[in-house]
């Protein structure tokens, strides 16, 4: 029975990280900028965001999901105008001329930035509830072990997806020089602003 809990907060975790979007392009990034434990790190700065809205999901916390939903224009604010801040900051960007895996500040901002991204998105805590109610999880409420169980799954299952896009994009990244590189910023800056845009005006 626990077995199974794991195994479905696996494929959830997985499957909600799997689509690209800001938080998977600024990985990409990174991992081409910094190497494999700068982009992993920042996979699992959401990694653990999507835990903790899994918590929301599988323990029956209504009364945070409902804050959460009712405060989601503030939360696309917020978040939207950080994207935008992230995707200038990318574009403005120089390569750098080795991995910055060893800087402990820099991985510290990586994982809080993803983590910071990935909480304001109102979206997720939605998804998630979907998820666990269309799957029959709504059960797991009221057992914390099962809860507890499942929300591993769902941070393994994430923290697997992160694993697998920084170590396929570190394969390849030897292969960009620095004019590559430069591009790989101003492309992935202007797309993350877009992201951030979008957000703006969704709130709008």
């Amino acid at each position: 029975m626990d077995l199974n809990f794991l195994l479905r907060g696996l494929i959830i975790g997985f499957s909600i990280a799997a689509p690209v979007g800001p938080i998977g392009i600024l990985c990409i990034r990174r991992t081409l900028n910094g190497g494999r434990i700068s982009g992993l790190v920042s996979g699992l700065g959401a990694a653990t965001a999507d835990s903790i809205y899994g918590c929301v999901a599988g323990f029956g916390l209504a009364f945070i999901s409902n804050f959460l939903v009712k405060q989601q224009i503030w939360l696309h604010l917020i978040g939207g105008a950080f994207l935008c801040y992230l995707g200038i900051k990318t574009l403005l960007a120089k390569p750098a001329n080795q991995a910055a895996a060893a800087r402990e500040n820099g991985l510290l901002g990586d994982y809080a930035s993803t983590f910071f991204l990935t909480l304001t998105n109102p979206m997720t805590i939605i998804s998630f509830a979907a998820i666990f109610a269309g799957l029959g999880l709504a059960s797991t409420r009221g057992n914390y072990g099962s809860a507890g169980i499942l929300v591993l799954g769902v941070f393994m299952g994430s923290a697997l997806w992160w694993l697998v896009l920084s170590s396929g994009v570190g394969i390849f990244r030897k292969k960009f020089n620095t004019n590559s590189l430069q591009w790989v910023n101003r492309i992935s800056g202007l797309i993350i602003t877009g992201f951030g845009l979008f957000a703006l005006l969704s709130a709008i």
